[in-house]
């Protein structure tokens, strides 16, 4: 949650919703708890998370099965699962998102993304597929002003939640606020930014015995049907220590094993900084957003392959992302809305070590930041509000970021790369960079407009292999590697993507294709020089030097240098010597017209 972000809830008399019918879901002797415990996962695709933000349970259940297992993503992030505030239409458009994030109990018998028996079932069903659920779990807060009714027909007000879990059993009332009933005013003081109220949301005292025991029982109760996993919203505002004594009482996870992933939700800052919160779990780094985000905006992403530990979070600390739904609205630096770029920039992300990543999966807000998912409109019987419609991605409605040609891909990609170490081995400019992970992947990475012709070694194994970042097939031979990178595209191959037969691979694009012309040019050259083959057509950079098809050479070879490039019958095209300055050098005399496999730089 982004203070910014739910500006318009302060002050709003809001109607809620209803709660969890829970006995049968949150008590220790959970029928429904039992059977999940005797139920293994198949096994866990890896450590890629998806937000599938605001989809109904349905829906995630099969993505899980349809989509995301089959494609090796690991785990999804969802939507908040307990009773919401239902805000009035007329106050913020489609039931704006933000209600959600408003609890009114911790029933999550209805909400408008499901029942309790679709969350089940959505959970069975994703493990059975080897994908975590991640629940956004709110812990810093109740409602905010006013009274209501909830999701799930439970009725509220500001500091008093008469039924938390749907059997009478618990319940807050003022004395479960506080110690601080005023809004955040300074945010340079910790006391405050911890104990006061986040744009007036009724601050619940996580000191208090009582309120950590509801939130152990909500949790754990999540736990017993098999979720895996918590980003917490808003842990920045929840006093350390409350922290660690409630997520330190949570049980193991059915299924997978082993106590829940937990991710915090911490904008980092000298006051309150992301490594605060490092004993209780990863944190999300803002910080990695902020940079990345820019960088490939403007193109400006070589550097990246030394990447630091944005603000003192190391890998094993950080989760990151290139916008979350936050960001999309509040600090939109790069999201879906630009293009390939931004799909480069989330493929760059799954394939560099650099922390846990989350990849954004959205819809369309139309440019309304409080705008909720898209609904089926009102239900007669649920109290709820507008009913969330199942995601359809073939529906311009919904965004769908992850089946992105450049992205779907890259989770298969990081799994099988696991924690290989990054090797640099090629840049140009600032735009271009290429790596291997060890000696299981290579990627290469175009944030540039024009076609990056890349003949660089890798330690890949020689063979065949289909591109993960957007298609097409790609040779290793003899340790090095031809390809033509597409503008602001990428080329990312590992082993177990390889490729027996290249036309099953969606090939074409491989540098052996027809077309592709093998080159020894004698070159004499400067120290820092290398030698392009520049043209006249778009794959030899339209005669820009900088695009064109890099040659190589070595001590044993030089003057020799030698690779591949598209060069057809007609086809004009000259060599060109290029230094580290970015200094051109072009060879004289008339252009060389169609095919060649031997020649020498001419003089005068």
């Amino acid at each position: 949650m982004k203070p910014s972000g739910l500006g318009a809830v302060a002050g709003a008399i809001v109607v809620g919703a209803g709660l969890l019918a829970a006995p049968t879901l949150f008590g220790q002797d959970s029928p429904r708890a039992e059977a999940v415990s005797a139920t293994s996962a198949e096994g866990h695709n890896g450590e890629t998370i998806v937000h599938l933000f605001q989809w109904t349970w349905d829906s995630v259940a099969d993505e899980c099965a349809e989509f995301l297992g089959p494609h090796g993503f690991g785990g999804v992030q969802v939507s908040p699962p307990q009773e919401h505030v239902v805000i009035p239409y007329a106050e913020g458009g489609n039931h704006p998102w933000w209600q959600d994030y408003q609890a009114v109990s911790y029933s999550i018998d209805n909400t408008r993304r499901g029942t309790a028996e679709e969350f089940a079932t959505m959970v069975a069903t994703c493990r059975d597929n080897g994908v975590k659920i991640y629940v956004d779990a709110i812990v810093n807060h109740m409602t905010g002003d006013g009274s209501g009714t909830g999701s799930n027909g439970t009725e509220w007000t500001k500091y008093h939640h008469t039924d938390l879990f749907g059997d009478g059993t618990a319940a807050y009332t003022e004395e479960h606020f506080g110690p601080c009933y005023e809004e955040i005013s300074d945010w340079n003081d910790k006391q405050e930014v911890q104990n006061c109220q986040l744009l007036g949301l009724a601050d619940l005292d996580t000191g208090s015995p009582h309120v950590r025991e509801q939130l152990v029982r909500y949790l754990n109760g999540l736990v017993a049907l098999g979720v895996a996993g918590f980003r917490v919203d808003a842990s920045k505002h929840v006093p350390e220590e409350d922290i660690g004594a409630i997520f330190g009482r949570l049980d193991d996870v059915p299924g997978f094993g082993g106590k829940p992933h937990v991710y915090h939700e911490v904008y980092g800052d000298a006051t309150i900084p992301y490594t605060a919160y490092t004993p209780y779990g990863q944190v999300t780094n803002f910080d990695y957003k902020r940079d990345v985000s820019s960088r490939f905006s403007r193109g400006d992403i070589a550097g990246l392959t030394s990447m630091p530990d944005y603000g003192g979070l190391t890998s094993d600390q950080a989760v990151v992302f290139v916008d979350n739904h936050d960001t999309q609205r509040y600090e939109p630096t790069l999201t879906h809305v630009h293009g390939d770029r931004y799909y480069l920039a989330t493929a760059f992300m799954l394939a560099h070590p650099y922390g846990t990543p989350v990849v954004m999966s959205s819809y369309d807000f139309k440019g309304n930041e409080t705008e909720g998912p898209p609904s089926i409109g009102e239900v007669n019987g649920n109290p709820a509000g507008w009913i969330t419609e199942d995601a359809d991605c073939s529906d311009s409605d919904w965004i769908c970021e992850h089946r992105a040609p450049a992205v779907a891909g890259m989770a298969a990609f990081r799994n099988a790369v696991g924690d290989a170490p990054l090797i640099e081995r090629a840049t140009q400019g600032s735009s271009r960079v290429a790596f291997d992970r060890g000696d299981r992947g290579f990627a290469a990475f175009n944030a540039s407009g024009g076609v990056w012709n890349l003949n660089a070694e890798t330690g890949l194994p020689d063979g065949s292999y289909e591109n993960a970042a957007g298609g097409g097939t790609f040779t290793v031979a003899n340790g090095r590697i031809n390809a033509r990178v597409p503008a602001d595209g990428a080329v990312a191959l590992h082993v177990g993507g390889t490729c027996d037969d290249p036309k099953g691979c969606g090939g074409g694009t491989d540098p052996g294709a027809p077309g592709q012309v093998h080159i020894s040019a004698t070159v004499e050259t400067r120290y820092g020089q290398e030698v392009y083959v520049v043209g006249s057509t778009p794959e030899l950079g339209s005669w820009n030097p900088s695009d064109g098809a890099r040659l190589s050479t070595d001590e044993s070879t030089y003057p020799v240098w030698s690779g591949t490039a598209p060069i057809g019958e007609g086809t004009e095209w000259k060599l060109v010597k290029v230094d580290g300055a970015g200094n051109v050098e072009w060879e004289s005399g008339a252009n060389r017209v169609g095919p060649a496999t031997t020649v020498t730089w001419r003089s005068g």
